[in-house]
This record gives C-alpha cells, structure tokens and sequence, in this order.
C-alpha cells in the first residue's frame, strides 16, 4: 500500500473516489461535477489530497483544505473528506492516510487538523478517537446554508 500526494496528473482516479465518497453522503452520483470540482482545487492550489495506490489501484483519498487560527496565528488544515473503497475498508487504509495527512500538517506548521463527521457514523468517530482526535464539547459551530 503506497500513500501519495495527488495532483491533477491523477484527476480521473481522485474523481471517482470523490464521486463514491459523495455518493456516501446521499448526494447524486455526478463523476463531471466531481472531475470538475477537482479538477478547479488542484488548478487553484485550494487542497491537499493525499491518494492510496494498492497495486496499481487508486482505493483511498484525503483532502485538506487550508485555514489559519486567528487566536493562534496559525495555520490549521481542515480534513474534510476522507474515503475508502468499500471492497478494501478494515485494512488500515483510512488510518494510513490520515497519519500521512497529519505528518504533512506538523511539517507546514500547523497548530491542529480539525474534521467533521455525521453523528451516525460511528465506525468513522471510532477512527478519530483512537487517534486522539477530541470531540468539540467548547463551542457551538453554526452553518448558514446559501443554496
């Protein structure tokens, strides 16, 4: 299992990861939209996505999306999507990747990886917690849907 950093050599592969992965969400299969909305990330230096090749086979993504603490003055990177393959979940993979996403976050200097995850997901909350990620119980975060 090899974990790399992606970029917009690797388009086709990512789109239908990230295609799968909004499919997870409930969201319509769209693999145009998700090649284009890829497709403008890496063209626009907006994300990080990290990709795991087994044997030739793209099963895994991360993306990061950069932001800054204004009381820390430091960068923090937002882990915003994670996904593996269905066929190849329970090996690791998801772990592999977001120890490789944090080991990129220290080395840019940033103060934290934050993340979010839907309350039903259980087996995702499981992952996080034995990384030491701790569930937010300080503040409230609010979103204001525009569309």
């Amino acid at each position: 299992m090899e974990v790399f950093l992606a970029n917009i050599n690797h388009l086709e592969g990512i789109s239908v990861l990230f295609d799968q992965y909004r499919v997870f969400y409930n969201q319509p299969s769209n693999l145009e939209a998700a090649k284009d909305f890829l497709k403008e990330r890496f063209n626009n230096n907006d994300s990080i996505v990290f990709a795991a090749n087994d044997n030739g086979e793209l099963v895994g993504f991360t993306q990061l999306y950069p932001s800054f603490s204004s009381v820390s003055m430091k960068r923090i990177w937002i882990l915003n999507d994670l996904y593996v393959e269905e066929s190849h979940r329970r090996r690791g993979i998801a772990k592999l990747l977001m120890s490789v996403a944090e080991e990129y976050a220290k080395e840019s200097g940033a103060v934290r990886v934050i993340l979010a995850t839907q309350i039903s997901n259980i087996t995702a909350q499981k992952l996080y917690e034995a990384r030491d990620y701790v569930k937010n119980e300080e503040f409230y975060h609010y979103a204001l849907r525009l569309q």
